[in-house]
């Protein structure tokens, strides 16, 4: 029991974050509250006994995303704006309610042949993890079948995961160090401001 109710505090909380992220504009605030919807869905996770997602996505997620949001804001930063400006509107509040509507029926139309969360007649339960459990050591040579799963059978998907990060990894490095405008030398009359 205890568990349904931290599971439907979360969901609240999350689909508040959510719509809040959709009303702001502050482009400072958005980033703020991404962080939060991530600690939300790793804290979701920890319920859910998924806790090496929920790191990672504490880790990822509300941590290095967050960061690395928070550098590009201040990067792109324009000098003559104010740090944290708006976002410009640049549609009507309709168009993004029919691409969720559409996009969230079509999900839902899709899950309803997904068994139940936690089913024992799952096909992952009947067919997938008795096989992996039964033949990992065998076919792998690895005692630890998460690590089977991962680096043998799964390894091209591992593989373009690390492409991915890298990938990542490298423009970011490329947006971080990349070379800044030299400042304009100040007149006379504006260093004669800036000491009054």
């Amino acid at each position: 029991m205890f568990d349904v109710v931290v599971d439907i505090v979360l969901l609240t909380f999350l689909a508040t974050t959510s719509f809040a992220i959709m009303r702001m504009t502050n482009l400072f605030a958005i980033i703020m509250l991404f962080g939060i919807f991530s600690l939300l869905s790793a804290g979701l996770f920890v319920v859910m006994d998924a806790p090496d997602v929920a790191f990672t996505e504490a880790a990822v997620g509300a941590g290095i995303s967050t960061v690395l949001m928070l550098t590009t804001l201040a990067l792109v930063k324009r000098s003559k704006e104010p740090y944290y400006d708006e976002a410009p509107k640049t549609h009507t509040a309709w168009l993004p309610l029919i691409v969720v509507i559409v996009t969230g029926s079509a999900l839902i139309y899709g899950t309803w042949d997904i068994p139940n969360f936690g089913s024992a007649d799952a096909p992952s339960q009947t067919h997938v993890a008795r096989f992996y459990l039964e033949n990992s050591l065998p076919d792998t040579g690895v005692p630890n079948t998460v690590t089977a799963v991962l680096a043998s059978y799964r390894g091209f998907d591992t593989l373009g995961e690390v492409t991915v990060i890298f990938t990542a990894a490298v423009a970011v490095m490329l947006l971080i160090g990349g070379k800044r405008p030299k400042s304009v030398p100040k007149t006379e009359g504006e260093e004669a401001k800036d000491e009054a």
